[in-house]
């Protein structure tokens, strides 16, 4: 309650008024802290589903930073499956006037040149191999008229170490080596669906494919690709083969497979160590700093969550609202009794304002504590290394006192507002 005045008394001895005495406010903190909390106990059901958006809320923030720091450690090692360690070079190119075609040339010593360069793990060449339009592939030296016609299956000519460029496995059988390459050897890798349409399965009966009439001995059959999953329907013979056979003029791509992050130093050295005398007449394409990467990554999944949690949060905070709005009406005689009693209007806002912030810190108590274990589960499922900073789950807390504070401002305000008598009155 709020301190009164007593009324001035005459002395006894002068016949002087005497000085007013104040009383100390005898409303004390702790008093206020009980009575805002002993309406919240006496209504736990009205209690759980009042805290329950803002328990939503504070969670999916709390998951949110937490699902980011512990998905930073695992995007580096999804990136390194994928095309973020691939470097592509290719001949710049000219579509019109009669400089059409190609305006450089890659060498054909490009994966050595490539490997000296930081951050290049590995390197290979891929080139398209253009066969006539009467040309056939087939697994049958001889040409059946009465067949259905099909489509011819690209070929490809590469280096030996193409797959371990591009992340690939045989399936069965092995890849060509350098010995092949150089001798112009006719033998060829198959990817699995081709191999599928040509019905090779094995390689260990030494079958044959017939490219344009030429016998090429299938050594191997590629699976499972990281990149460049199109190989899976092609026909790969080495580069040499293709130059000898076919009279392939130059490499038509080289790849490189670089370290994460090392994607802007390579894409400005490539085009030097391939062609010093003209950089530009080489395209380059290559991924971003893993970091650039990653925050971006991050940047997507964060926005969700964010929109998610602040949905959420609204909802709570106006469910705090409402609940408040209706303990205020339901209230109305207490709030008069007090009142007449000498309660001040800062004590009744103070005590609905406080009832209000208890209630946002449950809810952020809560919300965050189920953010943490979602990350520490999520994680654990996923054999990840759980990323929790523990500022984040106390910031959760405050942020569910100040959703607290804030929807509690009115219905505090409106509270504070009652007189004494109309509240009587209404009260009954």
């Amino acid at each position: 309650m709020g301190w009164r005045k007593k009324p001035r008394a005459a002395s006894a001895d002068t016949g002087q008024l005497l000085r007013p005495v104040e009383r100390a406010d005898r409303f004390s903190a702790s008093d206020l802290v009980s009575e805002a909390t002993s309406d919240i106990g006496s209504r736990p059901g009205r209690l759980i589903m009042t805290i329950l958006g803002t328990v939503l809320g504070i969670g999916s923030l709390v998951a949110t930073w937490g699902f980011a720091q512990t998905a930073a450690g695992q995007i580096s090692s999804q990136f390194n499956q994928a095309a973020s360690t691939q470097v592509s070079i290719e001949p710049e190119t000219a579509s019109f006037g009669e400089n059409s075609g190609a305006l450089g040339r890659i060498p054909w010593d490009a994966p050595e040149r490539l490997e000296r360069l930081a951050g290049v793990d590995g390197a290979a060449l891929l080139s398209e191999v253009a066969l006539a339009e009467s040309a056939t592939i087939t697994s049958v030296p001889l040409n059946d008229p009465s067949a259905p016609t099909t489509a011819v299956p690209p070929v490809r000519a590469a280096s030996s170490q193409l797959l371990d460029v591009v992340g690939g496995e045989m399936q069965t059988g092995r890849m060509f080596d350098a010995g092949h390459d150089e001798r112009g050897d006719r033998v060829a890798v198959l990817g699995s669906r081709i191999a599928e349409r040509l019905n090779i399965a094995r390689v260990d009966s030494q079958p044959s494919i017939f490219i344009d009439g030429l016998a090429y001995a299938v050594i191997g059959i590629v699976g499972d690709l990281h990149t460049h999953g199109d190989l899976r329907d092609a026909v790969i013979v080495p580069s040499g083969t293709a130059r000898q056979d076919f009279g392939l003029f130059a490499p038509g791509e080289a790849i490189a497979h670089i370290a994460v992050g090392a994607g802007p130093q390579v894409a400005e050295q490539a085009p030097l160590a391939l062609a010093s005398d003209d950089p530009d007449s080489l395209k380059v394409r290559a991924p971003q700093a893993s970091s650039t990467l990653g925050d971006a990554v991050q940047g997507d999944v964060n926005v969700v969550f964010l929109i998610v949690g602040a949905v959420s949060l609204l909802a709570g905070g106006l469910g705090i609202a409402n609940v408040t709005l209706l303990s205020v009406t339901e209230r109305t005689g207490e709030i008069g009794l007090r009142r007449a009693l000498g309660a001040t209007r800062r004590q009744i806002a103070a005590q609905f304002t406080v009832e209000s912030i208890v209630i946002g810190v449950l809810g952020g108590l809560i919300g965050a504590a189920l953010g943490v274990l979602a990350v520490v589960g999520v994680s654990a499922i996923q054999q990840w290394t759980a990323v929790v900073d523990p500022f984040v789950a106390i910031a959760g807390v405050v942020v569910g006192a100040l959703v607290g504070w804030i929807s509690g401002w009115y219905p505090a305000r409106r509270a504070s507002r009652i007189e004494p008598i109309t509240a009587l009155r209404a009260g009954g």
